[in-house]
């Protein structure tokens, strides 16, 4: 006889009901998408300092056409030119190492937390909802700064992670991530350089998305791809309304 989690099995049983053994690390997830965003940021920056066209500092001369509002060499152009996609593209670059470092370091904290509960499919859908919030809030406040970085969308993934808290009953100051949260957001508001409407924007993105996806889809919606329809709807409008005010 086989020792199984209930009783006895005998081994033609055992062998007739292809039972497997999960071992516990075969339970985690690997957050695919949390790692391809960070190689994505990664690769801009090393190609950025390579040389190949492309700018991370604030005093570029020419920026590829990705930074939200860039200096071309002879004129200032930007979103309200038309060129819409770098809502998008100025979130991949970024002004130095430092600034890199801390980004991606949050962006894969958060993500070994918020990947394997969302799902990779909508967690990469909060990431760029976030982000394109985060760059509605920078054209609404500072239109004409040069603007460049990932933490919007990470200030998104806060929020996100806010969200998942509330709708689980868990405070979010028991584990930390509310104090950093204050803190992320004192340094914002008190430290020159730093954008408070890609922040803030990114914040306030993230967290209604992760509420439309752990509270109001469950309770109201009950359609999981309803609720994520909605998230690429909230990022899509985002973009819009910053195209539009640009």
């Amino acid at each position: 006889m086989n020792q199984a989690s209930v009783g006895f099995h005998c081994p033609e049983c055992t062998r007739s009901s292809g039972q497997k053994i999960v071992r516990p690390n075969q339970l985690i997830s690997r957050p695919i998408v949390t790692q391809v965003l960070i190689a994505l940021n990664v690769a801009v920056f090393v190609y950025g300092l390579g040389g190949g066209g492309l700018s991370t500092s604030q005093d570029m001369t020419i920026d590829g056409g990705l930074i939200a509002r860039g200096w071309t060499g002879t004129e200032l152009v930007g979103v309200a030119e038309g060129e819409w996609w770098r809502l998008v593209t100025s979130g991949f670059l970024h002004a130095n190492l430092i600034h890199i470092g801390f980004n991606c370091l949050v962006l894969y904290q958060l993500g070994q937390v918020l990947e394997p509960v969302l799902g990779r499919l909508r967690f990469g859908a909060v990431y760029f909802a976030s982000m394109l919030t985060g760059s509605f809030g920078v054209l609404l406040l500072s239109p004409d700064s040069l603007t460049v970085g990932a933490s919007g969308a990470v200030f998104g993934l806060m929020g996100a992670a806010l969200a998942v808290f509330r709708a689980r009953g868990i405070n979010p100051f028991d584990t930390g991530l509310g104090g950093a949260v204050m803190i992320n957001l004192l340094i914002t508001f008190t430290l020159p350089g730093i954008s408070v409407g890609g922040h803030v924007g990114g914040l306030i993105g993230g967290f209604i998305a992760g509420w439309i996806l752990t509270d109001l889809g469950p309770r109201v919606l009950k359609d999981p791809n309803v609720a994520l329809g909605l998230v690429v709807l909230l990022g899509a409008v985002a973009a819009g309304a910053g195209i539009a005010i640009a």
